[in-house]
This record gives structure tokens, C-alpha cells and sequence, in this order.
């Protein structure tokens, strides 16, 4: 009997540790949850997240909040568990995150990539809203291309077939919408007179129309514009960046005196696009104590699926659409939802 009691504790004792030793092991998934929110138009560790020089900024009353989405990677078993079952996270494969091509560096210095980028776009979109139009002025000319016997170096690219060109993207797009070989009608200034040439197009090593040149964008504006905010990556907070940058210099308070939160990629043309984690963010938002929400269109249906009590998730496709959006809140009114 002695012997069996023994026996009994030790066998307990091996599940115990085998089981112990199995809920500690790591799994190969990490675990999203709902990240820091941070205020565009606020304070950052004791500096402006946007900050104007050479210009007077306006206060606001309310707050336009982007936010984030939290990535822990050292998961346990017992750990993945509690997230499965906890409805303000998410527990997904890890190479989801981190593809297993890429190490973690690597994929940290993609986000902080595009995360700089997301900042260059809000800026020239809002720059654009505020009466800073972009100029594409041509850098370069490709020997022998269509447009060599046409345009010049410092030829400021104003139109194609009649269609205003309003950044490197928009110029790019314009010439790829028409097949190889159409004659487009370049609009152009030089030395500040208006031009206009024709020039066919031709193939790109790739199949696509080009016509020969490379370009850069030029937005001059009187005051200097700096976004500074650390440890976020990704292209998800460009929207509320534009939104953040028109505030700080338009009389108008956009908010309307409540906090609102918002994500969406943001192009050089101002148009938002779909993000990662809306369930979390959502989450971060209310815990904000954000009253609207501003959801990119592509997203609204999976926001609609995790849809936080008392919280507005307005739809949105462009940087118009936003600030339009913001316009009928302020004037009591409902804007399109989700």
C-alpha cells in the first residue's frame, strides 16, 4: 500500500512537470492586441508629434487619435490559450507577421519604412488640401525615348490628355491607363510659360507605356513640416497624419471638440486605403473614449463584424470624403457609416 501511494505521487508528479513543461514551450503564433493611441494634434514625450515652424498652429478642443496595434511574439501555449479566448485580442500564425523568409529585423525595418513613407504621403495630401499643389518636374530624360526631342530637364509636367497631374503617381498613372503607342498630349511649363507637346509612348522593359522620363515632386509652402513619433511602424496612421497637419493650420477646429480615431493608409492623391487589426484598434479607440471612429471603405465590413458600443465607425474612402465627413459631425448631422 506504502509502495502504490508512492508509486501515485510520483506518476502525478511526472504529468505535472510533463504537463507544466509542455504549456511553457513557445508556439509558433503571435498574439495582436490592442495598442497605444496617440493624439496627431498632441504632445509625444514632451514634443509635438506634428511640429510647424514658420507657421501660426490653431488649437483644438478634441483630439484626432491614430492607433495601433500590439504584436507579442513570445508566446507559450498556456498564453496562446487565454488569447483564443479573450475577444480584444488575436492569436494568428506567426509567419503571418514575420514570414519566415524575413527575419525580425528585417520585417521591423519594413514598418519603419513604411512608416516614413505613410508620413511623406499625409504631408503631400494635406499640403495639396491646403492650397500647396505638387509640381512634377522632370529630373532626367532617358536617351532615345519618346520624350527626349520634346521636353527638358526642369519641364514642370502639368497635364496628360487634359488631365491635371497632380503628383508622380498621378503622371504615372495617366500614361499606363493608355496602350503602348497612343499619342498623349503632354501639358508642360517652362521657364513659366505654358506648353503642350505630343508624344507617343512607348514599352518599359516590364510591357507598360512610359514616355522617358523621371520626375520628382516639388510642393513649395512657407513653413516646414516635421512628424515625430517613435516605436510605430507601418502605413496605417497616414490618414490621421493628413488629418493631424490640416487642423494644426486651418482656423477651423476639424474636431468638433470630441476625440476621434481613425486608421487608413494615405497615397500621395489622398486616397485611404484598407489596414491590419481592426478589431484591436477598435478596442484601443474606445478605450480612448473616442466617440467616431473613421473606418477606410475596404475595411467597414470587418469592422461592422467587431463593432464596439458607442463608438460612430464612419466610412472612408479619400482624404475629402474624411474631411467632409468631419464637416456634417460638426454641424450635428450623420455622416455615411459603415
Amino acid at each position: 500500500m506504502q509502495r502504490r501511494g508512492i508509486t501515485v505521487i510520483l506518476g502525478a508528479i511526472l504529468v505535472t512537470l510533463l504537463a507544466w513543461g509542455i504549456s511553457a514551450a513557445p508556439v509558433p503564433y503571435v498574439l495582436l492586441g490592442p495598442g497605444p493611441t496617440v493624439d496627431t494634434l498632441g504632445a509625444d514625450r514632451g514634443h509635438d508629434v506634428i511640429e510647424v515652424t514658420g507657421a501660426d498652429e490653431t488649437d483644438s478642443a478634441g483630439q484626432l487619435r491614430l492607433v495601433t496595434v500590439s504584436v507579442r511574439s513570445d508566446l507559450d501555449l498556456l498564453d496562446a490559450i487565454r488569447g483564443w479566448f479573450d475577444d480584444s485580442t488575436a492569436v494568428v500564425p506567426r509567419e503571418l507577421i514575420y514570414p519566415p523568409d524575413k527575419t525580425v529585423e528585417e520585417v521591423e525595418q519594413e514598418n519603419a519604412q513604411q512608416f516614413e513613407a505613410s508620413q511623406t504621403s499625409a504631408e503631400t495630401a494635406a499640403l495639396r488640401e491646403l492650397g500647396y499643389p505638387v509640381q512634377v518636374t522632370v529630373t532626367s530624360i532617358v536617351q532615345g525615348s519618346p520624350a527626349e526631342a520634346a521636353l527638358k530637364v526642369n519641364d514642370v509636367i502639368t497635364s496628360v490628355d487634359g488631365q491635371q497631374v497632380t503628383s508622380g503617381q498621378k503622371l504615372a498613372e495617366l500614361i499606363r491607363s493608355k496602350p503602348v503607342g497612343t499619342a498623349l498630349a503632354i501639358g508642360y511649363t517652362r521657364d513659366g510659360k505654358a506648353a503642350t507637346a505630343t508624344i507617343a509612348s512607348a514599352a518599359a522593359d516590364d510591357g507598360s507605356p512610359r514616355i522617358g522620363v523621371a520626375v520628382e515632386q516639388k510642393q513649395p509652402h512657407p513653413f516646414t513640416l516635421k512628424i515625430d513619433l517613435d516605436e510605430i511602424g507601418g502605413p496605417s496612421a497616414g490618414l490621421m497624419f493628413a488629418l493631424g497637419i490640416i487642423d494644426k493650420l486651418k482656423p477651423e477646429d476639424l474636431t468638433g471638440g470630441i476625440i476621434i480615431a481613425g486608421t487608413g493608409t494615405i497615397d500621395d492623391e489622398g486616397r485611404v486605403g484598407p489596414i491590419g487589426g481592426v478589431p484591436q484598434k477598435l478596442v484601443a479607440a474606445k478605450a480612448a473614449n473616442a466617440k467616431v471612429f473613421l473606418t477606410p471603405a475596404d475595411n467597414c465590413a470587418e469592422a461592422v463584424a467587431n463593432a464596439v458600443p458607442g463608438l460612430n465607425l464612419v466610412k472612408i474612402g479619400t482624404l475629402d470624403e474624411a474631411l467632409a465627413a468631419l464637416e456634417t459631425l460638426r454641424a450635428g448631422g450623420e455622416p455615411p457609416h459603415c
